[in-house]
């Protein structure tokens, strides 16, 4: 009886910063917004994704914020959770399909690891089992069943962190094959192709370290240390997502597109044409 009436108001094990959870709000904003102009004059459709992860941000956020002076209502510590924790699959669909194109836009789909047919298909799946397995998590909490809530999560930032891994394998390994034999095309100087596989691996390898992070959250619980203190969330979530968003802008693809994007071909037809 005593658990239950524990779970009906320990949502929080702290009170959520408002500043806080404003700034990173009106970072995420920005950002979004920058993504979204971006998209929209380049016209690189593939990077919707990416986009919406950064509204997802802010969603969560703005939960966030909200459960500042709620924190013993549901809605606003769901809201939170479910948004911040999907946002870097969104991220991360748009990393995959990065290096599809770039390796295609280059001529070298002899040289790629797994066959680029099914490259960006074994990754964006992966990315979606991972969203599904992790957004499962939600209702499995609304309903009382914590231990697989938390199970949930696990598995599906698991699944994400063996899939950017192998990612990561797969382009350090292209990476090396086409500086070896150079196709014509990678010699052009209007194809950054190297700048583009160095900004791949940057987001990478933030967001494997968030994901190591979250893995680590909710094995520890409860009881543990990062769900007692808001910080480790913003030092190891927030900042390093804004980061992810930041080089991904600075170093944005529009430069490897496919001749459909050049053609100017439908958007979402066109996100999920290779999936």
């Amino acid at each position: 009886m005593q658990e239950i009436v524990r779970r009906s108001y320990t949502f929080w094990y702290y009170i959520p910063s408002l500043p806080a959870a404003t700034i990173f709000m009106l970072i995420f904003m920005g950002l979004t917004g920058l993504h979204s102009w971006k998209l929209f004059t380049t016209k690189t459709w593939f990077c919707i994704a990416f986009t919406l992860g950064g509204l997802f941000e802010i969603i969560g956020y703005i939960g966030r914020a909200i459960a500042h002076s709620n924190t013993t209502t549901m809605g606003p510590y769901i809201l939170t959770n479910v948004f911040v924790l999907l946002a870097p699959t969104l991220f991360a669909a748009s990393i995959y399909m990065t290096l599809g194109r770039l390796i295609r836009r280059v001529g070298a789909e002899h040289l790629s690891v797994i066959r680029v047919s099914r490259l960006t298909k074994t990754f964006v799946w992966g990315d979606v089992l991972s969203f599904v397995v992790q957004g499962n998590s939600s209702s499995l909490s609304v309903l009382g069943y914590d231990q697989w809530a938390k199970v949930a999560v696990i598995s599906g930032l698991a699944i994400q962190l063996v899939s950017f891994t192998i990612f990561w394998i797969s382009a350090l390994m292209f990476e090396r094959r086409i500086r070896r034999e150079p196709t014509p095309e990678s010699l052009l100087p209007g194809i950054p192709w190297k700048k583009s596989l160095y900004m791949l691996y940057a987001v990478s390898a933030l967001i494997m370290i968030r994901s190591i992070f979250r893995i680590i959250e909710y094995v520890l619980g409860n009881s543990g240390y990062p769900l007692q203190h808001e910080w480790t969330l913003y030092i190891f979530d927030s900042v390093p997502m804004a980061i992810v968003m930041i080089i991904y802008f600075t170093w944005y693809p529009s430069d490897i597109k496919a001749k459909t994007d050049l053609e100017g071909s439908m958007p979402l037809a066109y996100v999920y044409s290779e999936v």
